[in-house]
Parts: C-alpha cells; structure tokens; sequence
C-alpha cells in the first residue's frame, strides 16, 4: 500500500494511494492515523487537487553514511567496517515539489539519491529477526550535502542539516522488499545516478539494529541508507528527481535562498 501525507482546503491528513497511471491517482482518506489502528474512509480525491507534503514529519532522521563501496571510493574515503551514522534534524526535511534552498555559506551543493526507512513503532534494541516488524515502509530520500562545508568543518551538522536538505517522499510504500531495488537520479533529466540496493555494504536489517542498541526509535522516524556512486553538484534552477523501483519519484527545484 502507498500511504501518501497531504493538504488540502487547509486541512492535512494521510490517504491510501489508488492508481497506477499519474494523471489517474487518487487518495482514500484516512480515519486516524497510519502508526495506529485506522481505516479507509472510502471517502476519494484526485491526488492532483492536493498538495502532497513529506509522508512523515519524524522526530529524527539517522542517516548513514559511506554504505556503497564505490560511492565511498569517488570521495576519497575508506569503506567503514561498521555502520557510520549521522543525523539531520526534522527541520531539515521537505516533501515532493518542495524548493531546495541552496545555503548561503556553500558553494558546492551535491545530490545524495538514497532509500530511505520509514518506522512503524517504538523500538529499542530490535533483534535482526524482528526488524521487519517494526519498518511502516519505505520511501525516495535525497540526502542534499554542502560538500564544502563537510570537507571545510570536518563535522557534517551544517553541512547536511541545513534548512530543505532532505528532501522525502512522494509517499511511502508498505509492501516492498528492499534487497535489490535499482536508484537512479537524474538532474534536468540526464541521469547522474543509477545503482542498486543489493549494493549496499550494511542492510536495511544491519542500518537498524546497529541504531536501535543506541537509541529508541518512535513511529515516523526515518532511517537513510546511503547513497550509491554517482554524487555530483547542483546548481539554482536545477531540477532533480530521486526515483526508486516500486516506490515511485521524488522531486525537487534547487532555488536560491532569499
């Protein structure tokens, strides 16, 4: 099931998305919400008419790093032999459609396209057998870096926790296996990106339970799990899309900051 967020007439709420072709989807509102027990309200709307916002607003986003070899390589960094996390604040994310605003302290701005975990319900300490268990789904992240500033400042906070730079969504697909799903990004339609899940260094199931022994993780916070090779610069009046198989694309306009 894809789980979308969204706005409309003021008002925001969660809907089941229906439909395969674009112009032809619609939402089936939600009663309640989807971490919980809810239902369908039969009640439908074109998802044209509404403004999808990011399919969660999480208490945290973990992010790691350096989790596909080549990618790890194109930067000059050594494959870690354990997961390597950081984080980005709630503040830091959009949905689809949203503007990237380029910072006003960077000159050199890259695309991360990556997949990116949604939890479904608090957990701590998630033995590998139970992960499953405890993913909602998953959805198109773009983890968007100052890789200036990250070279610079050595700590990766300013870089990649700058007001728009993760961007998530369109929504969030619950039924999906994410073993070997393919990654592509393309900016203004050129393709720049293009990779595979199965590449992946840690697994979804390594990502969380190396974060769950640390930390408790609530409904809605969602876990980045890395980029593949192919990082490159963006510039103001780009567009960018993130597009992964059997979820869907995300995308944005890369604008100055005003």
């Amino acid at each position: 099931m894809r789980i979308a967020r969204f706005s409309i007439d003021g008002n925001v709420a969660f809907g089941a998305i229906e439909g395969e072709k674009q112009d032809e989807l619609v939402l089936d509102i939600i009663k309640g919400i989807p971490f919980a027990d809810y239902e369908l309200s039969g009640t439908k709307v074109p998802v044209g008419k509404v403004r999808l916002l990011p399919p969660v607003l999480p208490n945290k986003v973990v992010a790691f790093g350096r989790n596909y070899a080549e990618h790890a390589r194109e930067l000059g960094n050594e494959v870690p032999e354990a997961p390597f996390a950081f984080f980005k604040p709630s503040t830091s994310v959009i949905g689809p459609g949203d503007e990237i605003r380029y910072p006003s302290f960077s000159e050199e701005v890259h695309h991360e396209a990556e997949l990116a975990v949604v939890i479904g319900r608090m957990c701590r300490e998630i033995p590998r057998e139970r992960v499953k268990d405890v993913i909602f789904g998953y959805t198109c992240a773009n983890d968007i870096t100052a890789r200036d500033v990250q070279k610079r400042e050595k700590q990766w906070a300013r870089a990649k926790g700058f007001d728009s730079s993760c961007p998530l969504g369109p929504w969030v697909e619950t039924d999906l296996d994410p073993s070997d799903l393919t990654i592509q990004l393309t900016v203004n339609g050129q393709q720049r990106q293009l990779g595979r899940t199965s590449e992946m260094i840690h697994s979804v199931e390594d990502l969380i339970v190396n974060i769950s022994e640390a930390m408790t993780l609530l409904p809605g916070d969602v876990i980045l799990t890395g980029t593949p090779a192919g990082v490159g610069p963006l510039n103001v009046g780009d567009e960018v899309a993130v597009t992964i198989e059997g979820i869907g694309t995300l995308t944005n306009k890369v604008v100055k900051r005003g």
